[in-house]
């Protein structure tokens, strides 16, 4: 139950990002089902290839004092809309890094504030 909550809570977080932020668009029919689908592909990224590349760049990660983890999370997010586009041929859309470090942050910062409230530890 708690998967299932979680993954909704990302998905609604991936879908205000793209509400707020110009850099990132959901488009289709169904914008939050795309987002439902976009937060299951984000989150296997996350728990795949983030722990890789953390590991891989832990002195980038040390020597910026954890500030090159936004990089790695911008990554993802970016991975995730080539992924969306390319292979499955949804509507998401990251126009470029910026808006997905800032997307990655605005994600991260939704998805924390509605795990706070709805999820009990």
């Amino acid at each position: 139950m708690k998967f299932l909550l979680r993954w909704l809570i990302i998905a609604v977080a991936v879908f205000l990002t793209a509400w707020l932020l110009p850099g990132i668009h959901v488009e289709g029919a169904n914008a939050f089902v795309i987002a439902l689908i976009v937060a299951l592909i984000l989150g296997f990224l996350n728990a795949i290839l983030r722990p890789i590349l953390a590991f891989l760049s832990c002195g980038c990660i040390v020597a910026t004092l954890g500030l090159f983890m936004f990089v790695i999370n911008a990554a993802m997010l970016w991975l995730t809309s080539y992924i969306a586009v390319n292979w499955l041929g949804i509507g998401f859309y990251v126009d470029g890094f910026w808006p997905a470090l800032w997307g990655s942050i605005i994600i991260s910062l939704i998805s924390y504030l509605l795990s706070m409230f709805l999820i009990d530890e």
